[in-house]
């Protein structure tokens, strides 16, 4: 005969199905709800009754208020003002609903005009509720001459509806005594609220106490999720407290495939730019789409990297790999993305990561920190340089390696509007900007070599940081039409005056003046101002001008004949 089984096992430990613990749960849970249930209806009936009067009462106000002016010009040509009285009192009787249903005409002052009310025994002269009356008054005096309204009498309350007849001038009311519609519920709602309240109170409390126990592990698994989803990295839920149910055991499996899950993931983020993982975590999917954004674009590329290349043969694939972990260190911690690497140049990207700041602050901000990482390398390099010359002479060969790895780098910044998206097939895509503005930081960064600055940028880059923040002085370099292009475009040094020598800034202030002189065609002074000044970048503009005076048709713009 077969063994029933009623509990799978997973080795030795059995596995007791969630669905019973809540079913069991439900159990005890279905018989709150249906109590909460009586006092909803009866709460809902309550409210229900009070808006169908209310919806009846109006409706029947609009044919007494009628009535009352069809009366009142019937009056204004017969003067029988009884007569008139008695027709408004014989339309108001029709469609009362309750024993004590009430229509009746309110002066002002208080005096009831008419009364009409489906019990004989109820009559009243006056209304004897000078409350009431007097917030009818005061809302006629603001404007408002009609809505719901309560009042109280000897024979208790009363609520219902009223409009301001202006023609006789008095309150047409429509109403119906309180405890006529509440009569019938009044005890059931009474003990049942009792009761409802007492079980409430016990099954929340026995409620609370079993799901808090038997779903603290399931807490726990959903914690570790969302600290997931948050970091977008995958992790391994923690079961080492976990009951031996269904659940721990789909947590468990859940940790096998996290643990292949996140191999995989870790490889796509070392392939792929950071926002392009983001939305394939968050949208599980990665699709072939772009659109027109706003971005910045930093190029970066090694000065003489020919040669380096020829000297160092398979070993500059090393030097690159130490230099590019340093690069793109910082392009991440400045929120931008890379957006491709080739050979010696990498393309950085920055706007499409949410940060505190603009993005060619960003941007600024990622060149000074390669242009230090890689002066930093320089150092460690030629630190040890020194070491080994404390023992021997390094040798021709080692002295030419020795200058292939001091690496120096160029940045050129600019920004605007540009294609980002993916573009490819279904197949194979890649994540790629597109633009001229993309170009004109490749040949910002090109400029560098010319200029002898280790960072150039646009006016875009230069407009935009300027409206952030007072840290970074910009000299204008030259106005350049590089080729390709029927427009010159000026250039920029952005100045760290946190981290540069602040001495330089009267250099570069004589700088200023020259190219002023220079722009101007007074190049005998731009001379001696470029030469006064002693930096680098002059060196362009002596060679330019050599001993000789500014073209007749000079515009100011230096055109480049090379990209």
């Amino acid at each position: 005969m077969k063994k029933i089984q009623f509990f799978n096992r997973v080795g030795k430990t059995r596995i007791i199905p969630i669905g019973l613990k809540i079913l069991l749960i439900f159990i005890m849970l279905i018989l709150l709800s249906n109590f909460a249930t009586n006092f909803i209806t009866i709460q809902l009936t309550r409210k229900q009754i009070v808006s169908l009067n209310n919806t009846v009462m109006v409706d029947r106000l609009k044919d007494l208020y009628t009535n009352a002016s069809n009366q009142y010009q019937i009056y204004q040509y017969s003067q029988k003002i009884d007569e008139v009285e008695q027709a408004m009192t014989k339309s108001a009787e029709s469609g009362f609903d309750n024993e004590n249903s009430i229509a009746l005409a309110i002066e002002p002052t208080g005096k009831i005009s008419f009364m009409a009310c489906a019990n004989p025994d109820l009559k009243w002269n006056e209304f004897s509720d000078t409350e009431a009356l007097s917030q009818l008054n005061a809302k006629r005096q603001e404007g408002i001459s009609e809505g719901s309204m309560s009042f109280d009498t000897e024979e208790g309350s009363f609520f219902g509806v009223y409009k301001y007849q202006k023609d006789w001038n008095y309150y047409l009311v429509r109403a119906e005594l309180r405890k006529d519609t509440e009569r019938n519920t009044l005890t059931v709602y009474k003990w049942t609220s009792i009761i409802i309240a007492i079980l409430t109170v016990f099954f929340i409390i026995i409620g609370y106490l079993i799901l808090n126990r038997e779903f603290q592990g399931l807490r726990n698994f959903t914690n570790d999720l969302f600290k997931m989803q948050t970091s977008q990295e995958m992790g391994l839920i923690d079961i080492s407290k976990a009951p031996n149910d269904d659940i721990t055991y789909m947590a468990a499996s859940f940790n096998a495939l996290s643990a292949t899950v996140n191999n995989l993931l870790l490889t796509f983020k070392k392939f792929v730019s950071k926002d392009v993982v983001a939305k394939a975590y968050s949208d599980h999917c990665v699709n072939l789409e772009g659109t027109q954004k706003e971005l910045c674009m930093l190029f970066s590329d090694i000065k003489s990297f020919t040669y380096r290349t020829e000297t160092l043969g398979n070993d500059i694939i090393d030097v690159l790999n130490v230099h590019y972990d340093r690069v793109i260190h910082e392009v991440h911690e400045q929120k931008g993305v890379i957006g491709s690497i080739i050979g010696d140049a990498v393309l950085a990207v920055y706007g499409t990561l949410d940060s505190n700041m603009s993005k060619s602050c960003n941007a600024i901000m990622s060149a000074w920190g390669i242009t230090r990482v890689t002066a930093e390398l320089r150092a460690s390099m030629a630190k040890r340089r020194e070491e080994i010359e404390t023992k021997r002479q390094l040798t021709e060969s080692e002295e030419r390696v020795y200058q292939a790895v001091l690496l120096d780098v160029g940045v050129g910044i600019d920004g605007g509007k540009v294609f980002y998206g993916n573009i490819g097939s279904s197949e194979h895509m890649a994540n790629t900007v597109i633009g001229d503005n993309v170009n004109s930081a490749s040949r910002l960064e090109g400029l560098t070599r010319v200029y002898k600055l280790p960072v150039i940028v646009s006016g875009y880059i230069k407009d935009e940081v300027e409206n952030e923040t007072q840290r970074y002085k910009f000299y204008e370099i030259d106005t350049v039409q590089v080729k390709g292009k029927t427009e010159g475009k000026k250039i920029y040094f952005p100045f760290d005056t946190e981290e540069m020598d602040n001495a330089l800034l009267a250099k570069y202030d004589i700088f200023e003046k020259g190219l002023e002189a220079y722009y101007s065609g007074d190049w005998k002074t731009a001379r001696r101002e470029f030469k006064d000044c002693g930096l680098d970048v002059t060196e362009v503009f002596l060679e330019r001008m050599g001993n000789k005076n500014a073209p007749e048709d000079w515009s100011g713009i230096w055109t480049m004949t090379t990209k």
